[in-house]
């Protein structure tokens, strides 16, 4: 491989141009794919098979009104007071004009809905009194009944005894027998009143009934609201036609310019995070910053300002190619907004340091007066071996994301290995051809006098004490565990309003919502109802109140309310409001408890079958994705392990150093979530960093491990194959140690600092997603770096001695001679 890239880097090199032309076209094809392959892109994540997808899938086909997205705008007064008559009729005219907006299947005027709440409790309480009025009619009716029948069955005595004296003293009866067929006339007409009146009371108790399961629903629906109990606060609610993860983000901006194209006097508006949550830009403030601060670094490192603009250029070209090639695919696939911006963060991040090590090695040998081709060639060979290698690691850790067996975090994993792949090209090829254009004038005039001087001559190198290596490792591994125990609380969840930047559109819709209508509206459930079908219209109302108030029978539930039940009469479709938020764990408990629940007995309404419960919803949706990917990341772990052994035991020859290596990555792994538990989830320095606190991303843990073992592998290689070199050209084991440590470490030092800036500066992008990334990456490759390579490892391997590079002789044969720094390459090409 390093003679490979050692001609490789001559060519380029030498037909500078040729490669340069050959980069400018494939960034123009991958334009062009981009503007013929560009579907957009989606703010939601979802994960096939889970419990809540199974429920949709059935809403979808029963009652697909209510499968698709939905969203809430928030009107408010900017005083608090109540609205005017002037302000409800702009917000129901924004309402009313709103339901031709592209993909809307329905929108709810507040206060027509409240409107006809309050006009059904009315006919309830009228419907009562009613009912009242007309048990008391028919039992009056029953008394005169009864009065009549008893005067009838007195006169039917007289009657009889009267009958019996006639026939005993032989006088005829024909009058009698009139007086009978009058009484027989009298009691037939009671007994059809009764009849009357028992029908009559049989329907009364029936709309009694009805009335009393339609106020039970009313009230367990109490709860759930659109407008604020001080007239203050509106909610109009939107329902999609397209699903969450098929709405199309043109869609929603269409809602965000409708509502707030026609501003209302004395009346806010803001939008709930399905609707507001947009895709974030690929570059903002925040990530100039981190590049000038990465520029910074580079000239303090390279001593001029060509030197240290040409991995910046070369990177920036590299995100461009990478992020077009990523996102010409989107047509095709499910692309998740924060997916090219991983690309972008991996391959500005690598594509500097990677440029950065080969540019390096260059401007060493000019010093010592190379002949410049020379130079670009042999620095090819060997920091660009040692690139390859290293971003192959990368590669292969992203890539290991597709064993999880999540779409989306496969794709952005497959994505980011694209950046780093396209970011090792550039440095190995683009690179070099602009070293060929520039010369020695990549060295700075200052620098220019020196060539070919002796070098400065520095301390001779000393091996560390054995005390210091003791000290450097329990403080290391102390301070890394200290670190690390915030992790051991992880909670893992999706955003919400509550998560979103302060004074955000989404932030301040979910702060309303919340003080006005309780935590639960923000993030409400969709729970179903199988119902056994071919029911009377009384028999549906009163499953549909036996459900609700098993529903509502529930902890943590404020509210409950039927929305449709299907033609069929299979399946109906509730709300219920939580007491808590979407992230609050009362409400995790609440979905566990409710999927819990044992089918509920129809009491012989219908078939036997007994109503099964399904629940869905966003809150639930986005707990199912957190349980599943909690449950694959100690798989993914290890997995990234084991092939963190592997690859490591091939290069450096040794069984003792992969292990101390990936045990220091494991270190600083959970030390990089103890630090984001604290920050994101328990809001430790949240404000200074406009953060708001909640649940840790739920696929943030699995990226880390994937980035950061490929980072680490990448840091340890660069330091650890010079202590390899040096043990392997006769240096005692200990002062190989240090050798290695020494030439190596400026580098890394100045790789370090530019990932930390590039990352550091997504912190302050304006989506929550990208800031947890961010944070993430840049705290990882920092500990990482710092703690883990370039304290703890030289300690550990200072201790271990000789014992560092023992590999079993049987191995040793079967192991192929993987030569990163292409040390080979060097005694077979002479600098000048």
């Amino acid at each position: 491989m390093a003679e490979l890239l050692y001609k490789l880097g001559m060519f380029a090199a030498r037909r500078a141009w040729t490669v340069i032309a050959a980069w400018i076209a494939v960034l123009a094809l991958t334009v062009g794919g981009f503007l013929v392959g560009f579907g957009g892109l989606s703010s939601s994540f979802d994960i096939p098979g889970t419990a809540s997808g199974a429920v949709t899938e059935q809403l979808a086909d029963k009652l697909p009104d209510t499968s698709g997205a939905s969203g809430t705008v928030v009107f408010t007064t900017t005083d608090g007071s109540e609205f005017s008559a002037t302000q409800r009729a702009g917000i129901s005219a924004l309402a009313a004009g709103g339901s031709t907006l592209p993909d809307i299947a329905t929108i709810t005027d507040p206060f027509t809905s409240e409107q006809q709440r309050a006009d059904q409790t009315a006919q309830l309480a009228d419907g009562e009194a009613q009912i009242a009025a007309g048990r008391a009619q028919i039992d009056a009716g029953q008394a005169q009944l009864d009065a009549g029948r008893t005067a009838l069955e007195a006169s039917q005595a007289q009657l009889d005894q009267g009958r019996a004296q006639a026939v005993e003293a032989g006088f005829p009866t024909d009058q009698l027998d009139a007086q009978q067929a009058q009484l027989d006339a009298g009691l037939a007409e009671i007994d059809a009143q009764q009849t009357v009146l028992t029908d009559s009371l049989t329907d009364l108790e029936a709309q009694a009934t009805t009335a009393s399961f339609g106020a039970e629903l009313l009230d367990l629906a109490s709860g759930i609201g659109q407008v604020s109990a001080d007239g203050s606060t509106a909610l109009v609610s939107l329902a999609f036609s397209e699903p969450r993860l098929e709405l199309a983000q043109e869609s929603k901006n269409a809602v965000l310019e409708y509502f707030q194209s026609e501003p209302i006097d004395g009346v806010s508006v803001s939008f709930s995070t399905d609707i507001a949550q947009g895709v974030p830009e690929l570059l903002g403030i925040g990530e100039l910053i981190g590049v000038i601060i990465a520029a910074i670094v580079l000239l303090v490192m390279l001593g001029s300002v060509i030197a240290a603009a040409l991995p910046i250029v070369t990177a920036l070209f590299g995100v461009g190619v990478g992020a077009m090639a990523v996102l010409s695919f989107s047509g095709l696939v499910q692309m998740a907004s924060v997916t090219p911006i991983l690309g972008v963060m991996l391959g500005l991040a690598v594509g500097i340091d990677y440029s950065l090590f080969i540019i390096n090695r260059h401007r060493k040998q000019l010093l010592q007066g190379a002949d410049p081709k020379e130079s670009i060639g042999l620095a090819n060979g060997t920091a660009g071996n040692a690139v390859v290698f290293a971003g192959a690691t990368v590669v292969v850790a992203l890539l290991a994301l597709n064993v999880t067996g999540v779409p989306f975090l496969a794709l952005m994993g497959t994505a980011g290995a694209v950046s780093v792949f396209v970011a090792v090209l550039i440095a190995v090829t683009l690179t070099p051809a602009i070293l060929g254009l520039l010369g020695r004038r990549l060295l700075g005039r200052k620098a220019r006098t020196r060539i070919g001087l002796p070098a400065l001559t520095t301390k001779p190198v000393k091996a560390m004490s054995t005390t210091r290596s003791v000290v450097t490792i329990v403080l290391a591994v102390a301070a890394l565990l200290t670190i690390a125990i915030p992790s051991l609380s992880l909670r893992l969840g999706l955003p919400d309003g509550a998560s979103e930047p302060a004074g955000s559109l989404s932030q301040e819709a979910f702060t309303v919502t919340e003080q006005q209508f309780g935590a639960g509206a923000n993030g409400p459930l969709l729970v179903t109802a199988a119902l056994p079908g071919d029911l009377s219209a009384n028999e549906e109302l009163e499953l549909q109140a036996l459900v609700a108030r098993t529903l509502g029978a529930q902890a943590d539930v404020a509210a409950v309310a039927p929305i449709a039940v299907s033609e069929d009469q299979q399946l109906a479709a509730f709300v219920v409001q939580p007491e808590e938020g979407p992230n609050s764990v009362s409400t995790e408990t609440l979905v566990r408890e409710l999927r819990d629940l044992p089918p509920i007995s129809t009491g012989g309404i219908g078939s036997d079958s007994d109503i099964e419960l399904g629940v869905a919803g966003q809150a639930a949706s986005n707990i199912d994705i957190s349980e599943s990917l909690a449950d694959v990341l100690p798989l993914y772990l290890v997995v990234v392990v084991t092939l963190s052994l592997l690859i490591m035991i091939l290069v450096f020859r040794s069984l003792l150093v992969p292990l101390i290596a990936t045990g220091g990555f494991i270190l600083s792994l959970f030390a990089t979530y103890g630090a984001t538990v604290a920050v994101f989830q328990w809001g430790w320095g949240a404000e200074l960093l406009g953060i708001q606190a909640g649940p840790i991303l739920s696929f943030l843990p699995i990226i880390l491990v994937g980035i950061l073992f490929g980072l680490a592998m990448d840091y340890q290689l660069f330091l650890a194959s010079g202590m390899r070199e040096a043990f392997v050209h006769g240096a005692p084991a200990r002062l190989a140690v240090a050798q290695g440590f020494r030439s190596g470490r400026s580098v890394v030092i100045a790789a370090c600092l530019i990932m930390v800036a590039v990352f550091g500066g997504f912190i302050f992008s304006e989506s929550t997603i990208i800031r947890s990334l961010g944070f993430g990456l840049a705290v990882g490759v920092l500990l990482d770096a710092f703690v883990v390579r370039m304290l703890l490892m030289p300690a550990l391997m200072h201790l271990l001695g000789e014992a560092a590079w023992w590999l079993p002789r049987w191995l040793d044969r079967l192991l192929p001679n993987v030569d990163v720094e292409g040390a080979a390459l060097e005694r077979t090409h002479h600098l000048v």
